[in-house]
């Protein structure tokens, strides 16, 4: 499913969209799969499946440690992409990972690769928009989003830019820093939002851990929310991990009033 069909369907509906964030590999290819399924099935409309690289810059103690155990458990590129492609549940999938993996692989071979293994987007938080028309060429061709990220300290001309060519949804950092599970909204994210002045959906992540956080980010005017490391400390625990993933997306996408 294509992202701006999600989003079409879920305006429709006049829903807001839960983005769930999970890290390919993390223990296990199957354990991830299951994950997945876990989700959707609790709610979750778009799922950020992260590729691993060894040193995640935008990333903050919880999915960096995530990214050691996928890495150490075999994930690679390879094996990503036939994980991907074994997804069956009904939404859209988004590669989130780091330029250096992409570079290696080859742009044109690694966007052809999302496509064909079911992928609808790519975010690719170290690659800045001025060094991007090669990712953008690549993804216009094989009709892949390339979504990029908006930050408190944003300019306005570099968002424009950001809106002219990005797709899919644009991501709002809410905060500056590395992600990580807060008990705050930012006051930056009510301005960074006011700021967003674009026809894309407006996603919002880094630091999101609740349902509370997230209706005080919809009722700020954003049409999604990403959590990321909240889930990924459930798969680190190792206990339960299936039912409380289910559990918690369901608490941030109805239990507090996103929809």
């Amino acid at each position: 499913m294509k992202i701006e069909d999600k989003f079409r369907q879920l305006k429709k509906n006049n829903e807001k969209a839960l983005i769930a964030y999970v890290c390919a590999g993390d223990p296990s290819v199957d354990a991830t799969r299951e994950y997945v399924h876990a989700l959707v099935k609790g709610g979750a409309d778009i799922v950020e499946l992260g590729l691993p690289f060894s040193d995640p810059v935008a990333d903050g103690p919880t999915i960096q440690a995530a990214s050691d155990r996928a890495l150490e458990a075999g994930m690679n590129p390879d094996i990503y992409f036939e994980l991907a492609a074994s997804i069956k549940d009904p939404v859209p999938l988004v590669c989130m990972t780091y330029y250096n993996l992409i570079f290696r692989r080859g742009v044109e071979k690694f966007v052809k690769d999302c496509a064909a293994s079911g992928i609808s987007g790519i975010i690719v938080p170290d690659l800045p928009i001025e060094e991007a028309e090669d990712m953008l060429k690549a993804c216009k061709t094989h009709d892949v989003d390339m979504i990029f990220m908006v930050t408190p300290v944003t300019d306005k001309g570099r968002m424009q830019k950001i809106f002219s060519k990005g797709s899919g949804f644009i991501y709002i950092v809410s905060r500056l820093g590395v992600t990580g599970a807060r008990d705050d909204v930012a006051e930056s994210t009510k301005e960074v939002l006011a700021k967003v002045n674009t026809s894309l959906p407006k996603a919002v992540g880094f630091g999101i851990s609740g349902g509370k956080q997230a209706a005080q980010v919809i009722a700020a005017g954003a049409d999604a929310v990403i959590v990321g490391s909240a889930f990924v400390n459930i798969i680190s625990s190792q206990n339960n991990v299936e039912r409380r993933l289910e559990e918690l997306a369901r608490e941030i996408k109805f239990g507090f009033g996103i929809q």
